[in-house]
């Protein structure tokens, strides 16, 4: 029988080290005779765990890797724990280690993939349902006239931490798109049908504040070629020029056409604006900035903008047919070398209006100076200036743990009691007004230098 079993063999041996094992020499045979028809129905008649629960899919997978037992590994399970000698029973530990060790790493890969599979599925309905709560908006909140936002405007997402811009980005509201940042995702949908100037929360809890842009704000994210004419360096040009409803303007050096918005709005649905532009590529951009502004534009207001500037793809110095039987109340020059433009433009200027010159370097201005002097030209040099816009920070200021700081008032007379008890008359509030000191300084970034404006007067001899 041991021959035809060299594991018990071995078994008996290793238990036969000890006298205390001697004894159960006649049940490890008997148990011989019978281990594989008792271990193969063992592996049968396993109770089937509750389904659903955590326990059920680990005994689960354990079956699904359950490999096939050694002859010594079957007796030794059958065998209580204190006849087993010490290399057996380092041996059954060691494989049930790593069944268990297989079953644990099984069980949380499953747990992971149906976790992932979950998370993809629900990823539109968890976006969509941690977008911010907007308060509800009761009708009497509601101003006359005014509009929400609607597909196809031009929008302003805005995120501010303190008082420093974090994020700032314009996108047009289009159906099924999403504004992603590092901040989070807001879909489309949701900033469609809110007011202007709301407050809106992303994915990850962040509140982003969602405006209309302005022409300032377009003009300045839009896509461009060249340089564009900023904000307020435009907004000197047209009071140097004194732009006004149903004027006829004449600008050279669309660019990309931020001038031209601001030309457009200044003359009104009365007025004309004539601007052209000697490169192709230029040209193209500004007819599309200017349409687009024009469709958003539209969708807020519910009325067109005026479609009155004509855009023409040339060069002023040889543009003499297009200027022929035309009469201009200020002009707009954006060029290189605009001394050798203002022989041909001059004439059609009417007397005592002014030409308004944008020069990005000093040696453009001696240029121009230079070719007035040399043609003897009927125009006056006015103004040569130079616009710098400084921007500040002023806060209140606030300590470490984010409380207000409060003045203090000299109190020579006063004892120290009174001194602290004045100090403590603060609970934490808002202080009164006047009682909480502010910083102001410079802001760290700054415009600097744009450009250079002359005003050119037009007289008569």
């Amino acid at each position: 029988m041991f021959l035809r079993f060299p594991c018990v063999h071995r078994l008996v041996s290793d238990c036969m080290l000890t006298p205390a094992h001697n004894k159960r020499r006649v049940l490890l045979v008997k148990l011989s005779k019978s281990c594989t028809v008792r271990c193969n129905s063992d592996e049968g008649q396993t109770n089937p765990p509750h389904p659903g629960s955590e326990q059920a899919s680990r005994q689960s997978l354990l079956s699904r890797r359950r490999r096939h037992l050694s002859p010594l590994e079957r007796i030794s399970s059958l065998l209580p724990q204190e006849v087993l000698s010490p290399e057996v029973e380092q041996l059954r530990e060691q494989t049930r280690q790593e069944q268990d060790g297989d079953a644990r790493r099984d069980f949380t890969q499953e747990k992971s993939e149906a976790g992932t599979v979950s998370k993809l599925e629900d990823l539109e309905t968890h976006v969509a349902s941690d977008a911010a709560e907007v308060p509800n908006t009761h009708e009497e909140d509601i101003l006359p006239g005014e509009s929400f936002l609607n597909f196809g405007e031009l929008v302003i997402a805005e995120y501010r931490k303190k008082i420093r811009v974090e994020f700032r980005k314009m996108f047009q509201l289009e159906a099924g798109s999403r504004l992603q940042s590092s901040w989070g995702i807001i879909l489309h949908d949701d900033i469609a049908g809110q007011p202007a100037g709301c407050f809106l929360k992303t994915s990850r809890g962040v509140s982003i504040s969602i405006r209309r842009a302005s022409l300032e704000d377009y003009v300045l994210y839009m896509k461009r070629g060249p340089a564009i004419a900023y904000p307020k360096d435009a907004a000197n040009m047209l009071m140097m020029m004194d732009v006004a409803e149903g004027d006829c303007v004449l600008e050279s050096g669309s660019g990309s056409g931020a001038m031209s918005l601001f030309l457009s709005r200044a003359v009104g649905s009365k007025g004309s604006v004539l601007s052209l532009e000697v490169r192709k590529d230029h040209h193209r951009r500004a007819i599309l900035n200017y349409e687009r502004w024009r469709k958003s534009w539209s969708l807020h207001r519910g009325q067109q903008w005026p479609d009155n500037v004509e855009f023409h793809n040339a060069d002023l110095c040889t543009a003499s047919p297009l200027l022929s039987g035309r009469a201009f109340n200020a002009i707009a020059l954006d060029m290189i070398r605009p001394h050798l433009a203002l022989p041909t433009v001059l004439p059609h200027l009417y007397p005592g209006a002014v030409c308004a010159v944008y020069l990005a370097n000093i040696t453009q201005v001696i240029d121009l100076l230079e070719g007035l002097r040399c043609r003897t030209l009927p125009v006056l040099c006015e103004r040569i200036v130079e616009m710098p816009a400084r921007d500040w920070l002023v806060a209140p200021a606030l300590q470490k743990d984010g409380q207000f700081h409060t003045k203090q008032a000299p109190t020579p007379d006063e004892d120290e009691t009174d001194r602290e008890t004045e100090e403590n008359t603060y609970d934490g509030g808002s202080p009164p007004f006047g009682s909480v000191p502010y910083i102001a300084r410079p802001h760290p970034e700054q415009m600097s230098h744009t450009a250079f404006l002359v005003k050119l007067r037009k007289y008569r001899h």
